[in-house]
């Protein structure tokens, strides 16, 4: 791989300035330390950035500064055909198996005829670490912060040693595509550092120049399977602007020496979007001198001016700090809520927690000029091995959905974008996979995904992989981003035809089981179920069966969804595609209730073998579905409440995903104290260090960021029902006063809220479209609509602004 040469630019030849500005640290915004992360814990303090596609972890070290580099195509391999050759000829044995009660042989039958060979998908893997040596020493260190701005995305550190200041500032550019750092000193030719690239494998080469202007570092790659097999390529640069300085290369190591001011641009690109190596050395070439021609400042300016565009749209407030707490860094705070057992004292942390999942959201998933824009997966976009944990994929059994839970609500809504470009690289692949493997038309996709679009099922995992559910599933999330966002075209040439084309896999794959449309074999994902007496192998668990109940919500959601979009686009009664999809709904079995009055999780109300399951699928229709909803059907709204109580008694929100679940399930039965003794929850057990969410205490994995992120605003805000809930769960006693801004709920509707001794003060609501208004406050409270008693929805016109109060 040939070394891309930048020149020196003459913006650089001015003299700039040496030290740069610690932000002052706010408790509602800034993560921030007195000291590095830990060299050797990545997950457990490391800073994130990312522009959408470049993403950066910041170690803050003093002797040795690591910066972990992701760039978001960088994956394990190449497509891979995993289409499972005996499925079609072995479905109506499986079915047959699961109807006459060998439930133990049918389950061995499906894992052994119906998944491929090759059981994995492609994995998540990182470009490498970016090390930097200092010339001084950890043990000299005074006055250390470092830091990470949740409202801008931007990161820090700042340090003195011998009577010298250093800092370092990190910025992740949407606008210019790049990575940039600026280091520091306070005294003039006080900077050294040797600076190279590592990676733990698959490196095709390591070079270092100092012969140019502009000297450089980098770093090529592979996904490791040799050249005839197509692996993954990539390649990454950093140049160096250091007026003044000394440098030198050598083995991939550049030097430098006598500096008071170093700027540092970065890309890295593969051949996921790009078609060979000279096209990838030409945009890593484009992207970096641009950035060098426009200078350090400016490209910092205008990646905070996009990434506050973003950020700025929406607040919230849940109360003030104690002075104590909240003067005191990020680690300390976390540890004092789980030795305290609460956020009693420390409320502005739930909030830093609120705005650090809307940082990680933009910095994780941005829509660009590209044809393929990546989504955020089970890591978002940061990851500091070869493999990801559990491969990093997106896993559409609930992880990846919950990842985008908040977009539209906190005023997000195109970072939801990105998913809708992986269903489109899905989508020719889950057609075929929809024809080979259950001989339907329309489209098909298990429970993951890889940046390939692999639909097939995947691990040949009992509890898992057979669950023919995730583009149903994905579809919601299309028809949500109409609601909020009230785009016809989009409607039109995209959602539309993609929930008429998952409806129409459904309307071929169930078939007739005591008069309704049942799906099958499939699972509710991940749980088991003791088998009954009377069917083989009694006592045994297993989870394979057919008419599973949140199979049944789900195509209630898409089919319920895709009738809406035909009313929008004006489409008669009497359309053969719309006067189907009616049909076929009436067609699918209604929630079962349960002996103990619960919904039912399968089609009989069978023993369970971990009743506190982390996984609470049988509760989609409560959310992020609708059906269940109090305002929808409060028959079913009570029902699951009984299953979700019970879940809870047995354990279950027993990792930060399902905890994040959990407070967006009791926010939805308006149970406010609830919501806030789950939110206390996963402060006192899952957080690391810088806030990432964990499995169980340790492992990151970030769709609990989010899905706190989404609870937390739906105590505020919610318009699931068709009705705009201004605070509907509400924890009067734990956050008694608090306010939010820039809030947006389905329909166009932008909503600031204040509230005070547990009751609603005052609300705005702006309609950004006009239409019909249907409003509710908190448990159904009298109030009033610029100064007139509400008894019926409003019909708002475009840019109406409505305040709401109790009288």
């Amino acid at each position: 791989m040939r070394a891309t040469h930048l020149p020196r630019v003459a913006a650089f030849l001015l003299s700039l300035p040496s030290t740069l500005a610690i932000p002052d640290l706010s408790a509602s915004r800034h993560l921030w330390y007195k000291s590095p992360a830990p060299a050797s814990d990545w997950e457990n303090g490391a800073l994130p950035i990312g522009n959408g596609r470049l993403a950066a972890t910041v170690y803050g070290g003093v002797g040795i500064e690591v910066v972990t580099i992701n760039e978001n195509t960088i994956w394990s391999g190449p497509l891979q055909e995993r289409t499972p050759g005996n499925a079609l000829s072995a479905l109506p044995v499986a079915r047959e198996l699961l109807l006459n009660g060998s439930i133990t042989e049918a389950g061995n039958f499906i894992q052994r005829e119906m998944m491929h060979e090759i059981e994995s998908m492609r994995a998540y893997s990182y470009f490498g670490n970016f090390e930097i040596e200092l010339g001084h020493g950890e043990e000299e260190v005074e006055e250390y912060t470092r830091w990470l701005d949740t409202r801008r995305g931007d990161a820090g550190v700042e340090y003195v040693v011998d009577g010298v200041k250093y800092t370092r500032e990190y910025i992740a550019s949407y606008p210019a595509g790049v990575l940039a750092a600026r280091f520091t000193s306070s005294e003039e030719g006080a900077l050294t550092l040797n600076a190279t690239f590592s990676r733990a494998s698959d490196v095709t080469s390591l070079e270092a120049s100092a012969l140019d202007d502009t000297p450089w570092i980098r770093l090529s790659g592979t996904s490791g399977q040799p050249v005839e097999e197509g692996p993954i390529v990539f390649s990454g640069q950093a140049s160096f602007v250091a007026e003044g300085a000394n440098f030198a290369a050598s083995n991939g190591t550049l030097t430098i020496t006598n500096a008071t001011t170093i700027d540092i641009f970065f890309d890295a690109e593969t051949n996921y979007r790009h078609a060979d190596e000279d096209a990838i050395d030409a945009e890593i070439t484009r992207k970096v001198s641009n950035a060098l021609d426009k200078g350090y400042e400016r490209i910092r300016d205008e990646a905070l001016a996009d990434s506050s565009s973003f950020l700025d749209r929406a607040s919230i407030s849940l109360g003030n700090s104690t002075d104590e707490t909240r003067d005191l860094p990020t680690d300390e705070r976390i540890a004092l809520v789980r030795s305290a057992a609460g956020l009693v004292e420390d409320h502005e942390l739930a909030t830093l927690a609120w705005n650090y999942g809307r940082h990680l959201l933009v910095a994780s998933s941005r829509n660009t000029d590209a044809d393929i824009d990546l989504p955020a997966n089970l890591q978002g976009i940061w990851n500091n091995e070869t493999t990801a944990a559990w491969g990093g994929k997106y896993t559409i059994n609930i992880n990846t959905e919950m990842n985008y839970w908040s977009a539209g609500p906190t005023n997000l809504i195109e970072t939801q974008e990105p998913l809708f470009d992986l269903f489109k690289v899905a989508y020719p692949r889950a057609e075929k996979l929809a024809k080979d493997m259950y001989n339907c038309s329309g489209i098909v996709i298990h429970h993951n995904l890889d940046l390939w679009g692999d639909p097939a099922p995947v691990d040949n995992y009992t509890s898992s992989s057979m669950w023919p559910m995730g583009a149903a599933w994905l579809a919601t999330h299309l028809f949500d981003q109409y609601q909020f966002t009230g785009d016809k075209e989009l409607l039109a040439d995209t959602i539309y035809p993609h929930l008429v084309e998952v409806t129409k896999f459904y309307q071929c794959y169930t078939f007739e089981h005591e008069g309704y449309k049942v799906t099958g074999p499939s699972v509710s994902p991940e749980n088991t179920f003791v088998i009954p007496d009377n069917w083989t192998v009694a006592g045994n668990t297993a989870a394979m069966d057919i008419a599973i109940p949140m199979d049944d919500q789900i195509i209630w959601e898409v089919v319920n969804n895709l009738l809406a979009a035909a009313s929008e686009l004006g489409l008669p009664e009497d359309d053969e595609t719309v006067s189907a999809a009616r049909y076929f709904l009436s067609q699918i079995h209604p929630p079962r209730i349960g002996a103990a009055g619960q919904i039912q999780e399968w089609r009989f109300d069978y023993e369970m073998s971990a009743p506190g399951h982390r996984h609470l699928s049988p509760l989609f229709g409560l959310h992020p579905g609708s059906q269940f909803s109090p305002l929808v059907n409060s028959t079913l709204s009570t029902a699951a409440e009984v299953l979700l109580d019970d879940r809870l008694s047995h354990g279950s929100g027993s990792t930060g995903w399902s905890n994040a679940w959990f407070i967006n399930q009791y926010a939805r039965l308006y149970r406010g104290e609830d919501v806030w003794a789950q939110i206390e929850k996963w402060f006192t057990l899952y957080p690391t260090n810088n806030l990432w969410n964990t499995d169980d205490g340790a492992t990151f994995q970030i769709d609990g960021n989010f899905g706190l992120t989404s609870g937390i605003t739906e105590i505020v805000l919610q318009s699931h029902a068709g009705v705009v809930h201004i605070l509907p769960a509400l924890p009067g006693e734990s956050v008694p006063q608090g306010s939010a801004r820039g809030l947006r709920a389905r329909g166009g509707f932008e909503v600031d809220v204040e509230w005070e001794g547990g009751r609603l003060k005052n609300a705005v609501v702006k309609s950004l479209r006009g239409g019909l208004l249907k409003l509710r406050v908190q448990n159904g409270e009298e109030f009033y609509v610029d100064g007139e008693k509400y008894e019926e929805a409003l019909e708002t016109e475009e840019g109406g602004v409505y305040v709401l109060t109790l009288g």
